[in-house]
């Protein structure tokens, strides 16, 4: 199974260049059966990078472009009038994009919160009513939702209860030089590459289930647990700086995710426990859209994943010792 996902990956990379961070963060929410947030400015792959992990995949993928007058039926569907052979009418659900395995949210801030809340609720519940009858997401389902940092006018940001649905928050970075000579490299080709089918969606449950068989030991789960706390002002283990600058810390939902996503961090480097290090690897993309700041953390230029550094390193270091 280990070597599947490393055949995932080596696909992955004959159409995306670099950011195997972020190629790495979305296979572990997929394999954890949570969604992922991407955020970054226009151009740096993200919509490519869902479409070619469904082709490696064998999944169904769909993509829907947020704009403030999508309507919720827009995404989850509606009902529609059919005519039958007598001349009866009838009503008929029409299933909407949400229907696949992997749904890209495109810019999921400028959607009104009405929509953005038919989405997330579709991403919580796993299921979607319309009318009297409630339809059943396939499973896996992933929602890839992006958002542009960089223009703010028109958009309406996601709540901070919507955004801790989302099992993680990943930023997507510039590529470097070496790279972007590659990206480069690959434009000018004639040729497109030959993606090859690895796996399916049998195989991805049956690591999925695997993964949630991992055993976790007491300290690393007491390492998960410490570190949510340390970043909750107030309380009897938080860490100084949560006290200086964090308005509200993590939920215990940031736990649970935390001990989710180590365990298929684990499992795709071949390891069947987990250690403090695993934890701590994949924390910064599990609590930096869980955290909120206070004016005092805007006027020194703090930001989440500073705190977030120096709080995983007190707290690791304090567990170990």
């Amino acid at each position: 199974m280990v070597a599947h996902l490393d055949r995932v990956r080596a696909e992955i990379a004959k159409i995306i260049v670099g950011q195997q961070d972020v190629v790495d963060g979305v296979l572990i929410c997929l394999l954890s059966g949570g969604h992922v947030l991407l955020e970054g400015v226009p151009g740096l792959g993200k919509t490519t990078l869902l479409r070619t992990l469904a082709r490696v995949m064998h999944l169904q993928y769909s993509r829907i472009q947020f704009t403030p007058d999508l309507m919720p039926a827009d995404i989850i569907g509606s009902m529609v009038m059919e005519t039958g052979e007598g001349g009866s009418k009838m009503l008929r659900f029409q299933p909407g994009p949400i229907f696949a395995n992997l749904v890209l949210a495109d810019e999921i801030n400028r959607a009104t919160p009405k929509t953005q809340s038919a989405l997330l609720e579709a991403m919580q519940e796993k299921t979607v009513t319309s009318g009297s009858s409630t339809h059943q997401l396939e499973a896996p389902f992933l929602v890839m939702a992006t958002q542009n940092p960089i223009e703010m006018e028109g958009t309406y940001p996601l709540p901070e209860a919507q955004l801790d649905r989302f099992l993680m928050k990943i930023l997507v970075d510039y590529p470097n030089r070496e790279e972007l000579n590659r990206i480069v490299e690959r434009t000018i080709q004639r040729d497109e590459p030959q993606l090859d089918q690895v796996m399916d969606r049998q195989e991805i449950l049956a690591i999925r289930r695997a993964c949630r068989e991992m055993l976790i030991a007491p300290h690393v789960q007491d390492f998960a647990v410490s570190l949510v706390m340390a970043t909750q002002p107030g309380t009897a283990g938080a860490h100084p700086l949560a006290n200086r600058y964090i308005r509200y810390g993590s939920s215990p939902r940031g736990a649970q995710a935390l001990v989710e996503c180590a365990r298929v961090y684990a499992f795709m480097r071949g390891r069947a426990h987990l250690s403090i290090d695993d934890v701590a690897a994949i924390a910064p993309s599990v609590l930096r859209h869980r955290i909120i700041l206070n004016f005092d953390a805007h006027a020194d230029n703090q930001t989440s994943d500073t705190l977030l550094k120096e709080i995983i390193a007190a707290t690791s270091a304090l567990v170990r010792a």
